[in-house]
């Protein structure tokens, strides 16, 4: 066996080829959702998957005001932010997140930026998701296809 015909094929920005997926997020798991969303922003799913490149597809969540939240987390789930001066610590359970206006949108935003890169890169991985509230959603220009987010693993 000839060892030295095998390549490790590492891909860049042009030859990434980046998808459309929209994903139902009705009766969804909070969590699991938001790890599947991840690896399919970052493009784990991907045979090519480089780990310094944007490889991943652009995602489209739609129906997010009806994801679910298992347990007590609804209420007992603290999310902290700080805003760097005395006294600036806040907190926010997934209640009252939900409570204000685009609540599930930010909720689940906040969800999947906690599973990506802490870098330049997961910034930019982050623009890569849409979310939407209701059922419709502005990006049918792009042509996506549907996938079920439950066959992923």
């Amino acid at each position: 066996m000839d060892t030295l015909s095998y390549k490790t094929i590492s891909a860049n920005r042009a030859t990434v080829k980046k998808e459309w997926v929209v994903v139902d997020a009705t009766d969804q798991i909070l969590g699991r959702l938001g790890s599947k969303v991840a690896k399919l922003l970052r493009g784990k799913y991907k045979p090519e998957f480089t780990p310094h490149v944007d490889c991943g597809d652009n995602v489209i969540i739609i129906n997010a005001e009806k994801i679910k939240i298992t347990g007590n987390k609804m209420t007992e789930k603290i999310y902290y932010s700080y805003s760097g001066y005395p006294g600036g610590q806040k907190q926010a359970t997934p209640a009252s997140i939900l409570a204000k206006p685009n609540g599930a949108e930010k909720l689940i935003r906040k969800v999947v930026k906690g599973m990506l890169p802490k870098t330049k890169l997961g910034d930019k991985i982050l623009h890569n998701l849409y979310i939407y509230e209701g059922s419709e959603h502005k990006q049918e220009a792009q042509q996506p296809k549907a996938i079920d987010i439950n066959l992923l693993k």
